[in-house]
């Protein structure tokens, strides 16, 4: 419960405290809103860190050498955690923001700073917002900012962390209309954190994979019909191995 009540005090607190750094941050971004993205996204990741410092969770990076550096993507995870936010953060080069949930939009200075780190508001039960969430998120690739999807939808609750819930076909839209890279993230260990033992917080390892990058125009005819089906089984696939380097580490270990 210690860990819960640092974590839970450091967020509020921050929240509260950085209200100078948000008004800062607001006068930069009417003269230079790429400094003011750069400036924020570099406090949130420091907090972040921290975060994941208090929680006692220990990251494992692999692939990162897939990410390409001379153009903005399209991050394509599974979503088992809040904590996937925190790690996803924390280990991604440059500028990004996750696609949230419209309703984190209506939390007072949380929401901005989601704003300054370029998250994106979709509502998903109104189709014309939520195409309008799509048109800025290409905007966003185009002018050098990544995103990131969930195209679970939703926080997965299965135990099994290779069961996902099914890609939403529409959620590799801003790759299919901006042409940019997609990568697929894999995350094992995020739900240990917090989510399987609410309202603890508990050391974990956590592990994240970075897939090579695929784009949508050269993927053979019937697998373009459906990427998000695609993107799914290369995800699954990235959580088996790495579930498997787990068991062969701790088999050794025992050994």
């Amino acid at each position: 419960m210690i860990r819960f009540i640092l974590v839970a005090a450091t967020v509020i607190l921050f929240l509260i405290f950085s209200i100078p750094v948000i008004l800062f941050e607001w006068m930069t971004g009417k003269k230079n809103p790429r400094l003011r993205d750069e400036q924020s996204i570099a406090v949130v990741r420091g907090v972040f860190k921290a975060l994941l410092f208090m929680a006692g969770v220990k990251v494992t990076v692999n692939g990162k050498e897939n990410i390409p550096t001379d153009r903005a993507v399209l991050y394509v995870g599974n979503h088992r955690s809040y904590f996937d936010i925190l790690v996803g953060y924390v280990t991604v080069p440059g500028l990004m923001g996750f696609v949230a949930k419209k309703e984190m939009e209506k939390i007072p200075l949380l929401s901005t700073w989601m704003k300054y780190v370029n998250c994106l508001f979709l509502d998903r039960k109104n189709l014309k917002e939520g195409l309008k969430t799509i048109l800025t998120g290409i905007e966003q690739v185009k002018h050098g900012v990544s995103v990131w999807i969930f195209p679970e939808g939703t926080r997965n609750k299965n135990e099994d962390p290779t069961e996902l819930l099914s890609f939403k076909e529409g959620s590799l839209k801003i790759a299919e209309k901006s042409g940019c890279p997609v990568i697929p993230v894999a995350m094992t260990g995020t739900a240990e954190v917090f989510e399987q033992h609410l309202p603890f917080i508990r050391p974990s390892k956590v592990t994240i994979t970075f897939g090579e990058p695929f784009y949508l125009k050269e993927l053979e005819p019937e697998l373009r019909k459906f990427p998000g089906a695609y993107a799914e089984k290369r995800i699954k696939d990235m959580i088996k191995e790495q579930l498997g380097q787990v068991s062969s580490q701790e088999s050794s270990y025992n050994g």
